[in-house]
């Protein structure tokens, strides 16, 4: 095993954990450039985490008015989920992409609300078996 590698597989784990997923193409980049991810996760954890006023879940509301604004569906969903993980209700996450709906028009509340309803879709389905 290289011996770099025990650094890489601590980097997988710690964001991982954090984020609650971890893309395929961030663990190809934690492979090709583990000190890159390891900066890029840093700023992660310091906008994404429990900040000195806003706590994590209001900070993933946030994110997912923004990431619903630029149209990016998938991202949303993985923001959605964490945002509930950490204890935002559903009608937060709803309020939050209610906002989008001023600054960022029809098309953000339905990128927001479309990955809302298949996160909610998901969860019910993981809840019945």
């Amino acid at each position: 095993m290289p011996a770099n590698q025990p650094k890489k597989q601590k980097l997988i784990d710690r964001m991982s954990q954090e984020r609650g997923y971890l893309p395929p193409a961030w663990a190809y980049m934690i492979g090709t450039d583990a000190d890159f991810m390891e900066a890029y996760n840093n700023l992660y954890e310091q906008a994404l985490t429990d900040g000195k006023a806003l706590p994590a879940k209001y900070r993933e509301l946030i994110a997912i008015g923004i990431l619903s604004f630029r149209s990016q569906d998938s991202a949303v969903e993985l923001h959605i989920r964490r945002a509930l993980k950490l204890g935002a209700t559903r009608q937060e996450v709803l309020d939050a992409i209610k906002t989008t709906i001023v600054p960022g028009g029809v098309p953000a509340f339905g990128c927001g609300l479309g990955a809302f309803m298949k996160v909610e879709q998901e969860m019910g389905e993981k809840g019945s078996t």
